[in-house]
C-alpha cells in the first residue's frame, strides 16, 4: 500500500525539497490549494457561494517551532475573518484550524494554543461564523478535546473533528453526540501505529458507519467528511431513519475532488461545505491528500510524467 509511504514522505525534509522543486508541482497543487493569500482565495469564495455551496477555510501550515510563528498563524486567521466580514460572507464560510499551528507542541503549548485559537473563535463569532478544530495525530487529541470543551463554554458552536481509523473514536463520538456540539467525521489522514488505529480500509469504513450512526442518533450536528459514494448514501439513509431534516447535518468535501458531486448534493437541498485550503506551507496538506486516495496519486504521477 502506497498510503503509508506517502504519509511518511509528508514528514521528510528531503522529499519536501524534491517535490517542491519539481516544475510541475505547483500546477498540480493548485488543484487542491487554489491560492496562497487571502486575496487569492476571495474569488474562490465568491464563486462557490454563488453556486449555493458553503465553505470551511483552512490556512495551511504545520510544524510550528516558535511562539512567534504561532502568533503569525493566529494573525493569518484574523486577517481572513476581516475579509469575510468585508464580503458579508461570514455565515457562508467557517474556518478550520490545526492547533499545531497555534503552538500546541511547544513548551506550555496547550495554554498557548488555547489563547491563540480563542482570539480566532471570538472574531469568527463576531461575524456570525464558526471555527472547527481539526484532528491531527493521536498524540495531540487529548489536548484538542480539552481546548474544544473549554471554548464551548463561551462559544458552544465550536466544532471538532473525529477520525474513524482510531480505536478511541467510538467512545469520543458517544460523548460528543450527547453534548449538542458540531462534529466532523473523517476517516483520518495521518500515519498511525497499529496499537491505536485500524490499518485496513474495510475496518476503517466499518468504524466510520458505526460512528456515523452514533452521531445521527445523538443530539449533535454531524458533518460528514467523505467523498465515498457508498458512505454518502448510507449517511442519507441513517439521517432519514433518525428523522433528521436536511439542515440538521451537512456534507463536507475537499476542494478539487468530486466537484460535480458538490453541486449535485447542494441542488438536492443538502448543506454542502467545501473544505478549501490556502497558503504557502502546503506540503504536508498536499501529501496527505495524495495518500488518502489512489486516484489523487495517479493524477499527480500522470502530471509529473507528462511534464517530465
Amino acid at each position: 500500500m502506497l498510503g503509508p509511504v506517502i504519509l511518511a514522505a509528508s514528514r521528510s525534509d528531503r522529499m519536501r525539497r524534491l517535490i517542491s522543486a519539481a516544475p510541475v508541482t505547483k500546477q498540480v497543487v493548485d488543484r487542491f490549494i487554489p491560492g496562497e493569500t487571502v486575496d487569492d482565495i476571495v474569488p474562490v469564495i465568491e464563486d462557490l457561494t454563488a453556486k449555493g455551496l458553503e465553505l470551511t477555510l483552512d490556512v495551511v501550515g504545520e510544524d510550528i517551532t516558535t511562539a512567534e510563528q504561532a502568533t503569525a498563524a493566529r494573525d493569518a486567521y484574523l486577517a481572513l475573518t476581516d475579509r469575510l466580514a468585508e464580503l458579508e460572507l461570514g455565515r457562508k464560510a467557517e474556518m478550520s484550524v490545526k492547533l499545531s499551528m497555534f503552538g500546541q507542541s511547544l513548551d506550555g503549548g496547550h495554554e498557548l494554543a488555547l489563547k491563540n485559537v480563542r482570539s480566532v473563535v471570538e472574531a469568527a463569532s463576531a461575524i456570525g461564523t464558526t471555527v472547527t478544530l481539526d484532528a491531527e495525530d493521536h498524540t495531540t487529541l487529548d489536548s484538542m478535546f480539552a481546548i474544544h470543551e473549554e471554548l464551548r463554554k463561551d462559544f458552544p458552536r465550536t466544532g471538532c473533528v473525529i477520525q474513524s481509523y482510531l480505536f478511541r473514536t467510538e467512545a469520543d463520538a458517544r460523548r460528543l453526540a450527547a453534548s449538542g456540539s458540531r462534529v466532523r467525521l473523517v476517516k483520518g489522514a495521518y500515519k498511525e501505529p497499529a496499537e491505536v488505529a485500524y490499518q485496513q480500509k474495510h475496518e476503517i469504513d466499518k468504524a466510520y458507519v458505526r460512528i456515523l450512526r452514533t452521531l445521527m442518533d445523538g443530539a449533535g450536528y454531524p458533518m460528514i467528511g467523505s467523498h465515498d459514494p457508498r458512505l454518502i448514501s448510507i449517511t442519507q439513509e441513517l439521517a432519514r431513519k433518525a428523522g433528521r431534516k436536511l439542515d440538521e447535518y451537512e456534507f463536507q468535501m475537499l476542494y478539487g475532488i468530486r466537484s460535480e458531486e458538490h453541486l449535485r448534493l447542494a441542488a438536492e437541498g443538502h448543506r454542502m461545505r467545501v473544505y478549501t485550503a490556502y497558503g504557502t506551507d502546503w506540503y504536508g496538506y498536499f501529501m496527505r491528500r495524495l495518500a488518502e486516495k489512489p486516484a489523487n496519486l495517479r493524477f499527480f504521477a500522470r502530471s509529473m510524467a507528462s511534464k517530465g
